[in-house]
């Protein structure tokens, strides 16, 4: 059985004060990556509507297209926990992701939106399964993710969230229930669109 991500994102301002503390905790930084994702929606299913998302994800070196299924009461907590199977496709090198556009749109799919992000992910190897990216998200501000992989969408996955979350010390920040594709577009935002860290 595939892993299932359970994460929560956070509106972030104070990026100094959040390194420290990531330090402090024995989290390294694995370096910053510029991803550019484009979002794509069916035209009979509104992904909008049913918070899917099917992207096609280009970073130096590599692309991807990835797929989560709709939200639900079981896969989207009221506390902004989420928690959703992600199906991943590796692609051959970067210069597929022109031919991965080309196939989802010549399926029918519709471009939704196109998201361009800085991101640096965290890990601890005292904490496997354990991950906190910070994204800045062009049009959108900063955010912080607090992500463990689990068997299944379990409580103890969630406590493990909560307590890395206060460890952290974003346990207080605002939660983000939007993706960054809403952000951008502006729909259903759920900060402000000027956040910024």
């Amino acid at each position: 059985m595939a892993p299932i991500e359970v994460e929560r994102k956070r509106a972030l301002e104070d990026h100094a004060g959040l390194e420290r503390r990531l330090e402090t905790a024995g989290l390294v930084a694995a370096g910053s990556v510029v991803e550019i994702d484009t979002y794509y929606s069916r035209p009979d299913v509104d992904f909008m509507e049913t918070v899917e998302c099917l992207r096609v994800r280009e970073r130096e070196g590599g692309c991807e297209i990835t797929y989560k299924p709709a939200s639900d009461a079981t896969t989207h907590s009221a506390a902004g926990v989420i928690a959703k199977k992600e199906t991943d496709v590796a692609l051959a090198d970067a210069d597929q992701a022109v031919r991965a556009h080309d196939l989802l749109e010549a399926l029918g799919m519709v471009r939704l939106a196109r998201v361009e992000k800085r991101r640096v992910c965290y890990r601890d190897s005292g904490r496997p399964g354990l991950s906190v990216v910070v994204d800045t998200v062009v049009g959108a501000g900063s955010f912080i993710e607090t992500e463990i992989l689990s068997e299944g969408p379990s409580q103890e996955a969630v406590r493990r969230l909560e307590e890395a979350e206060r460890l952290l010390g974003v346990d207080t920040l605002p939660v983000v229930t939007s993706p960054y594709r809403d952000l951008v577009m502006g729909v259903g935002a759920s900060v402000p669109l000027d956040a910024s860290g």
